[in-house]
């Protein structure tokens, strides 16, 4: 056997040794392999905490500027909406167009006893409120409100006939003899209200749009 030979592993006696081939081979790359994994997962641990809270992020930025989930407060819009049942409303389109008369909208509470409230826009800026026996009656015309139900709508607090404020809606429940709106706190600045009501999403057997 020759000194050549004995370089690469081989002893006289025929038994292979650690010498310089394995040295300068697998335990090296064994040992770049081991360094490199404790820095691979420190990557992919970072890159996993950046996804997350870029979601977390995205879901507050959509939250608060396009869409959100509520859950109803009372029960001031029975049956349209139930106590407990929950809506999601869309809270960009009032900064393309303003609240009509039919809309359901989501507004922050004036008396404070709740968040919010949802109800529906009855009238807008400039128009005359009246009622006059159990009916609503807008600039002298009486409307034809079937999602009461035939409940009658008559005066609470405020002294009628109201007109609504510039950049303001009148608003009231369609469950109007149990609804404290606008016949109480009169009418909404647009500021305070949130978004319209778009979609029911629970309870599952009444799941859609909202009219």
């Amino acid at each position: 056997m020759t000194d050549s030979e004995n370089v690469y592993g081989v002893d006289p006696e025929g038994n292979t040794e650690t010498t310089a081939g394995d040295e300068y081979g697998t335990p090296r790359m064994e040992s770049r392999r081991s360094e490199e994994r404790p820095v691979s997962f420190v990557r992919w641990l970072g890159e996993l905490v950046l996804m997350v809270v870029l979601a977390f992020a995205l879901a507050g930025a959509i939250r608060a500027w396009v869409v959100q989930p509520y859950v109803i407060p009372s029960g001031s819009m029975i049956p349209t909406i139930e106590l407990q049942d929950r809506v999601i409303a869309n809270k960009f389109i009032y900064r393309f167009t303003e609240p009509k008369r039919g809309d359901i909208v989501v507004l922050d509470d004036p008396t404070g006893s709740v968040d919010t409230l949802i109800k529906r826009v009855i009238a807008v800026g400039g128009q005359t409120v009246d009622l006059v026996d159990g009916k609503v009656v807008i600039d002298g015309v009486v409307l034809d409100e079937p999602y009461t139900h035939g409940l009658p709508s008559e005066p609470m607090v405020l002294e009628m006939p109201y007109t609504v404020p510039a950049d303001s809606v009148w608003l009231m429940g369609d469950y109007r003899t149990n609804s404290a709106d606008s016949r109480v706190f009169g009418a909404v600045p647009l500021s305070q209200v949130r978004g319209r009501a778009i979609f029911r999403f629970w309870p599952i057997d009444r799941i859609g749009t909202m009219d």
